[in-house]
């Protein structure tokens, strides 16, 4: 874990932070209560209706959370728009594009058929998007009303899917989805800096039409008690990180998550919750040698990939592992790339997938 992510971790999701970062905490508290008061202005701006929001002519369901990365937005956002097109619907995403260095807004990193926009052009996350669901537009932009002007007039969208668009409330939506982390939802209950909160969860809550607790262990069978009836006034549903293969960065055939069980791997990731993945790799069996975790959208370098294959080869590594939101930024490196295997990994909802499109579905509708 990088240094500035330990730090931020330990005073976030720490229950009593002591020493220098209690002093590092309460040193943060007065740009969180400015940061909190210009949310709460901005809401009711916005609640007030004297912030003005547009409308497009199709349903736009957004995916997003109240805290600062690792609740799963991206895979859901996945599973969410391949849920739909299943289900006869022509969805585009949109995205900010974080990370990428494209300007602007309206940007097509992929029109459901091509690529065009490389991920340091349009962002890992919607070059991931755009390489997982074939026959979604994605387009990114700071700007959603454009990109999604765009997805309607020239994808023939009739379905706008917002990836972390929660805090984006210019552009009105039909349906709010907020991910929250099942575990711990809130981390110290502080808003930023000096908590991991974008916003009060109360008024939160009160915006979201449907909720998604997110966690890394296998779901239990029966002991769920969150209501998912597509009549309740807000639905809950539950949905857990789920291994799905493993591929080969030489193109070879895909193998099962349990082939890492014992096996000495040397793992590595910039994503926002690296321990998730971490954790991940412990419950299917994986023997980490070591684990390594960049800041969240890093771009790898060559002195990077180099020190890595080193140090897997000093460690006696049978495999190395990174997720797929890693892959995708790493196949300039092709000598590496073609020595590294890709953890795909999924959420599962629970109770299941039909009562949730079934309660999305409903609320897209009204």
């Amino acid at each position: 874990m990088s240094a500035i992510h330990s730090i931020c971790h330990d005073i976030w999701y720490r229950r009593e932070p002591r020493g220098w970062q209690r002093s590092l905490l309460l040193a943060l508290l007065p740009f969180s209560w400015v940061y909190g008061a210009v949310t709460v202005l901005r809401n009711r701006r916005y609640d007030a209706g004297a912030d003005r929001t547009e409308h497009l002519p199709c349903p736009v369901v957004s995916i997003g959370n109240i805290t600062v990365g690792g609740t799963g937005k991206t895979p859901f956002a996945i599973l969410t728009a391949r849920g739909l097109q299943a289900r006869g619907f022509r969805p585009a995403i949109l995205s900010r594009g974080y990370g990428g260095r494209r300007s602007g807004s309206g940007n097509v990193v992929s029109d459901g058929r091509q690529i065009f926009l490389s991920p340091a052009e349009g962002g890992d996350e919607p070059a991931l998007m755009a390489a997982s669901l074939p026959g979604v537009p994605v387009i990114t932009g700071r700007e959603r009303i454009i990109s999604g002007r765009l997805a309607i007039d020239k994808f023939a969208a009739d379905v706008l899917v917002l990836d972390d668009g929660f805090q984006h409330r210019r552009l009105a939506r039909d349906v709010d989805i907020l991910m929250i982390d099942g575990q711990n939802p809130f981390g110290n209950r502080r808003l930023l800096p000096a908590g991991p909160l974008r916003e009060d969860p109360r008024s939160a809550l009160d915006r979201a039409d449907i909720v998604v607790k997110t966690v890394v262990e296998k779901l239990p069978g029966n002991d769920f008690t969150g209501d998912s009836s597509a009549d309740a006034p807000r639905p809950v549903f539950r949905a857990a990180y789920e291994a799905t293969g493993v591929a080969p960065g030489d193109g070879g055939e895909a193998i099962p998550p349990k082939a890492l069980r014992d096996k000495r791997v040397f793992a590595f990731t910039a994503i926002a919750a690296p321990e998730k993945f971490q954790a991940t790799l412990e419950i299917l069996g994986a023997r980490i040698i070591k684990f390594l975790a960049f800041p969240d959208h890093y771009f790898y370098k060559e002195s990077d990939v180099r020190k890595m294959a080193g140090d897997a080869k000093s460690q006696a590594a049978e495999m190395i592992v990174t997720t797929e939101k890693d892959g995708v930024k790493l196949t300039n490196f092709r000598e590496f790339y073609r020595n590294i295997h890709i953890l795909s990994v999924g959420l599962r909802i629970d109770p299941g997938e039909e009562g949730f499109f079934g309660a999305l579905i409903k609320l897209m509708q009204k």
